[in-house]
């Protein structure tokens, strides 16, 4: 077999999610064949990451086009940095820090222009297990919208929490906050869905 030609890797607009859990050490031999310029593996990072990737990100933009941009140019600062990411770490931390600080710059951008693009609707439900396992699309549909009226900080923090199942201390990474911050950010979100929905849709804490 050919080694692969020198260049940049092109990535994929879209992918399809990878539902399956990693093996043990799966995400570790990945991320150290790719710091080793293996670009299979990286392909096989951003296969595993990107649908949740982007489903984060589009919750906070509200934006299809916006959250594809920010999921590509994550991935691709990603790739830029991966060689000082530290073995061991939490890497859908450092990946999801990296997403982040592109959506803030975006938002920077965006108020320096004043031409925000135009939100869109409906925003996809959250995954995890709660709302993968309702059969009420109705009820799905009403999760999704009380979310997205959420304030961005608390929306941002309880997502992390709720579908990617992160700790506090990890979100606060991310946000660049404080782990009690990042706390009582979920908490204050899902104490403003128990307003407007019933109890049993309101999504369940997680990790501390």
């Amino acid at each position: 077999m050919q080694p692969p030609k020198p260049g940049p890797p092109t990535l994929p607009t879209r992918v399809p999610h990878d539902t399956d859990a990693l093996l043990p050490g799966e995400e570790l031999r990945w991320i150290e064949a790719a710091q080793a310029g293996d670009r299979t593996a990286f392909a096989r990072i951003v296969e595993h990451y990107w649908d949740r990737l982007y489903r984060w990100l589009y919750h906070l933009t509200r934006n299809r086009h916006q959250a594809e941009d920010l999921v590509q140019e994550t991935f691709m600062k990603a790739l830029g940095a991966l060689g000082s990411f530290r073995p061991g770490s939490n890497f859908r931390a450092w990946l999801f820090r990296i997403g982040h600080n592109n959506f803030v710059n975006l938002k920077r951008s965006e108020r320096r222009t004043r031409h925000p693009l135009p939100d869109e609707s409906p925003a996809p439900a959250p995954g995890g297990s709660t709302l993968d396992n309702m059969a009420d699309r109705e009820a799905v549909s009403e999760v999704a919208k009380a979310i997205q009226e959420l304030p961005p900080e608390f929306r941002s923090a309880l997502l992390l929490h709720t579908q990617e199942g992160l700790a506090y201390r990890e979100i606060a990474a991310i946000l660049k906050t404080t782990e009690e911050t990042a706390r009582w950010r979920v908490f204050k979100a899902r104490q403003k869905l128990m307003k407007v929905l019933a109890p049993e849709l309101v999504p369940p804490t997680g990790k501390e």
